[in-house]
């Protein structure tokens, strides 16, 4: 016969979660290992001090060519000290390239995503406020854009209309603009329902006051982290162009246009390659842990 003892009497139940339960917390690198986001942090600082000061940084023009320095190896292989990171193909310096890919890659990523942040932002309130025909012509927007593969998209708006640079930041604005668009719709319809929301209305506010004035800054957490989870994607997408031909044209250069230019001498001068793709991964490494960091920070759900 078991014994029923009363509720006073009784062991008070472990809070922690049972081993194979399912409801151990998620593992977070940036929660246990807090100096990853403080490495990533550093290190993309150090790459906006790179891409703001290669006019000084740069030891040459990243156009000059010396045929004579063809493929010379980096410093700490044999080579000279004149081009510590070694020269390319054509002679060029790969540092300094290094230095300005830099440059007008982070251009390139901060101009698309900002340009797609603000339209997917305004549509969302738009899609918000008038509901309807209008919500549902934006949202099919939505899913067409989301059904196609960008990469598409850009290839063939690249072909009818050419491939500068302002053109080519334009053309990455393009790029996740929908999840913008879909993520601000939800959350100005909640927040639309919200306390604050009603009683600013009833004092009179009109509803473009109440979207500037209260609903937005109460939203740009969560579009702040949307920002920092699309800047890396965009990176990607900027390289997977410019490594096929496409995106940044000459004499321009890029981490892609490097990484493209590269793979032809992989076996005789890998460092022609290795160095920008390097750069490429700790990037967007760096911007997806400082993202996450960011999410747990303004997210007091996931606190």
């Amino acid at each position: 016969m078991s014994l029923i003892l009363p509720r006073r009497w009784r062991k008070p139940a472990d809070p922690r979660p049972e081993f194979g339960s399912g409801s151990r917390p998620e593992f977070r690198p940036e929660r246990r290992y807090p100096a990853l986001v403080v490495l990533a942090l550093a290190f993309i600082a150090i790459l906006l001090c790179a891409a703001c000061l290669a006019d000084v940084l740069a030891p040459y023009d990243y156009r000059t060519q010396a045929l004579r320095m063809r493929l010379a190896p980096p410093f700490f292989l044999g080579g000279t000290s004149a081009h510590w990171l070694g020269t390319d193909e054509l002679g060029r310096d790969i540092l300094s390239r290094l230095l300005y890919a830099i440059r007008f890659s982070i251009l390139v990523a901060l101009g698309g995503t900002a340009i797609g942040a603000a339209v997917g932002t305004l549509l969302g309130f738009l899609a918000a406020h008038f509901r309807g025909w209008v919500e549902e012509a934006i949202m099919m927007l939505a899913d067409v854009q989301a059904s196609l593969p960008f990469i598409l998209i850009a290839l063939a708006l690249i072909a009818v209309f050419g491939g500068s640079f302002a053109l080519f930041i334009l053309i990455m604005g393009f790029y996740g603009w929908e999840v913008f668009a879909r993520l601000t719709r939800g959350v100005v319809i909640a927040a639309g329902n919200q306390g604050y929301a009603l009683a600013v209305t009833a004092l009179g506010a009109s509803p473009w006051h109440l979207y500037a004035r209260h609903i937005l800054p109460n939203i740009l957490s969560v579009l702040i982290v949307q920002f920092t989870l699309n800047f890396p994607q965009v990176i990607l997408l900027e390289t997977s162009l410019s490594f096929l031909g496409l995106g940044i044209r000459p004499p321009l250069t890029s981490l892609g246009q490097m990484l493209g230019a590269g793979r032809a001498f992989l076996t005789t001068a890998w460092w022609i390659a290795i160095f920008p793709g390097t750069i490429i991964f700790l990037t967007t490494m760096s911007i997806s842990i400082v993202g996450d960091w960011i999410r747990d920070r303004l997210d007091p759900a996931l606190r």
